[in-house]
């Protein structure tokens, strides 16, 4: 057969590869909790106020891959799989490589190699989330926020929000992932008058509730973040509305 007899054409739409990042607490587990038959593969204790489906929470890398394998390989009805929390399962994954090199931690490793070990892993396990998603599964990995220093060659340095993992995991999860989106609230900044020739600035929330609650899915100077079906700016803090955005 001719391989241009193998060449398509249009859109070949998949279920989506989603990182949700931010602080404690804005509403990332319970955004993932909104899409169609969540199942949860826990890595931390976060879970307990959500009404939701979740495995036994993993303490080690080989607890998370079986429970990961058992998705790819079983009978089951769930659409969604939910990864809470990513910088957690990192932890593992650096136990994991520490017991292959027979360390007691990852920096002992020497000259960074134990990161690189680790990357190992990472990919085992975004190609069983893969295996999930050709299974017609929608992924949603949930990761904190950290704040970093970013050297931009164009301008100065300035601070931004990325995720709270180690560079390495982190450009291969965002890479991989087709959205990754920020998690945060619509702030305000205002400058007071105090006299004297002085001012203070300050941030204030928009809206009632500690300010309303937003997915940024472009980045920006203030954060990591990019989307592969062209949403632009900031949508509602909601499962529905992304959803929405991809139809």
């Amino acid at each position: 057969m001719s391989l241009l007899a193998t060449v398509k054409s249009g859109k070949a739409r998949q279920p989506p590869r989603v990182v949700v990042y931010g602080q404690e607490g804005i509403g990332k587990s319970s955004l993932a909790a909104q899409a169609e038959r969540t199942i949860f593969l826990p890595t931390e204790d976060g879970l307990g106020e959500i009404d939701c489906h979740q495995f036994p929470i993993s303490t080690s890398y080989e607890d998370f891959v079986e429970r990961l394998g058992s998705l790819c390989t079983e009978h089951h009805e769930y659409q969604t799989v939910a990864v809470d929390s990513l910088d957690w399962l990192e932890k593992l994954i650096w136990g994991r490589v520490c017991k292959d090199n027979q360390k007691s931690h990852i920096e002992d490793i020497g000259y960074a190699k134990g990161y690189q070990f680790a990357l190992r892993y990472w990919r085992e396990v975004l190609d069983g989330l893969d295996h999930c998603r050709g299974r017609g599964m929608a992924v949603i990995l949930i990761a904190h926020s950290k704040v970093e220093k970013f050297n931009d060659p164009e301008s100065a340095a300035y601070d931004r929000y990325t995720l709270r993992l180690h560079k390495d995991a982190d450009a291969l999860v965002r890479e991989w992932s087709d959205a990754v989106l920020f998690a945060t609230r619509k702030m305000r900044v205002q400058t007071e008058d105090l006299g004297f020739n002085k001012t203070r600035t300050t941030a204030k929330a928009i809206g009632s509730d500690g300010g309303e609650r937003v997915l940024r899915c472009t980045g920006s100077p203030a954060c990591i973040a990019k989307n592969r079906y062209g949403i632009p700016g900031d949508i509602p803090l909601s499962w529905d509305e992304f959803v929405k955005h991809l139809a």
